[in-house]
């Protein structure tokens, strides 16, 4: 097939990944050109060629132009490439079109392509991609969503047809069948007040076990404020590290602390801790539920440090085999890959798309 791929374009799609969204871009392009289908991935400049990228846009988040009318200068870009792209897709002979963007204009615009869209829903409703949604019209579209939670939130806006869960490389994060002698928590993800770092600072002390943190500063304010005054020799910060990097240090935890301030759509974290058998103590809220079952994973009420201290005790008593497992059958990205394969198979053979009722998805 030849396949053409949205990116969300804030950030490139390539190592160290911003977050998860660009993680999983670029899994599925690399799994699907493995197959040997023709894929072409339209993001931002500076992303992995090694995936098909054809660049639209440069970097929206860190990269500005001197165009005086436009407030918003970084939306006024975002919107004029998107627009440029989908004016032109139409021509470009492509079987199916998956859009993993965050954008309304691929939705919006989706009756002005003749080709069939899937389109990936990866976060709550907002505003902007809520109104694309709402006014999108083709027959030709069809939605999934990455949780089952996330695809509740979308039902009364969108006709999900299912939930495909993100995948991660299993060989990136390799089982570890012991932890580091160094006795430890991790933690992992954009550091922005909605992920929550600062409660998971403080829920370690509680523990009294030292935090080993990983991930890039997207919110400069919010590190100043409330993380850097936390940092010391019990809560210390690795920056932003690479896959093989990031295995290792979850991998040598006691367990991983997951802290969402808001209802996290999947928790790919969650998901590569599991890869490395390192067991999850999590803030019961969003599709973490859907990732952890009682095998990996101790859930606490949310935005409360005391009972994710408790937690995170518990926690380390799971079987880390049991960890490993549950990220086979649950997590891969091959199985996530196959999935899409079949969907877009579907969409082309002009079929109604139906999601395979295995372990990875949720049957329509």
């Amino acid at each position: 097939m030849r396949i053409g791929i949205i990116a969300h374009l804030k950030h490139r799609i390539g190592e160290p990944f911003a977050g998860g969204l660009e993680t999983h871009t670029h899994l599925l392009a690399s799994g699907l050109r493995r197959r040997g289908h023709d894929v072409v991935v339209f993001a931002s400049d500076g992303s992995d060629p090694s995936v098909g990228v054809e660049p639209i846009c440069e970097e929206t988040a860190i990269r500005e132009v001197g165009l005086a009318e436009a407030t918003d200068v970084a939306f006024f870009r975002e919107h004029h490439a998107y627009l440029k792209l989908m004016t032109g897709l139409g021509g470009r002979g492509f079987d199916v079109i998956h859009n993993n963007s965050l954008h309304y204009l691929p939705v919006a615009m989706a009756d002005a392509v003749a080709t069939p869209m899937l389109t990936t829903l990866h976060t709550p409703p907002f505003c902007w991609l809520e109104s694309g949604v709402r006014i999108c019209s083709s027959s030709r579209s069809t939605f999934v969503a990455v949780s089952d939670a996330l695809r509740g939130l979308w039902a009364p806006i969108a006709p999900v047809k299912g939930v495909v869960l993100n995948g991660i490389d299993l060989t990136r994060f390799s089982f570890s069948p012991v932890p580091s002698s160094a006795r430890y928590l991790a933690w992992s993800g954009r550091i922005v007040p909605e992920k929550g770092l600062h409660l998971a600072i403080d829920a370690a002390r509680l523990v009294g076990l030292p935090l080993r943190v990983a991930g890039p500063i997207a919110n400069a304010d919010y590190f100043e404020r409330e993380i850097r005054p936390r940092l010391d020799q019990d809560a210390i910060y690795l920056g932003h590290l690479g896959h093989a990097e990031l295995a290792e240090v979850i991998g040598g935890a006691r367990a991983l602390l997951f802290t969402p301030c808001w209802e996290e759509p999947y928790g790919l974290v969650a998901a590569e801790a599991l890869a490395c058998g390192t067991p999850v103590a999590a803030f019961a809220r969003g599709a973490v539920a859907e990732v952890l079952d009682e095998t990996c994973g101790v859930l606490a009420t949310p935005d409360d440090p005391s009972a994710l201290a408790e937690a995170a005790i518990a926690a380390q008593r799971l079987d880390r085999r049991k960890c490993r497992l549950r990220a086979e059958r649950h997590c891969d990205a091959d199985l996530m890959v196959s999935i899409y394969e079949r969907l877009y198979a579907q969409m082309i053979g002009g079929g109604a798309p139906a999601l395979p009722a295995d372990e990875l998805a949720v049957a329509v």
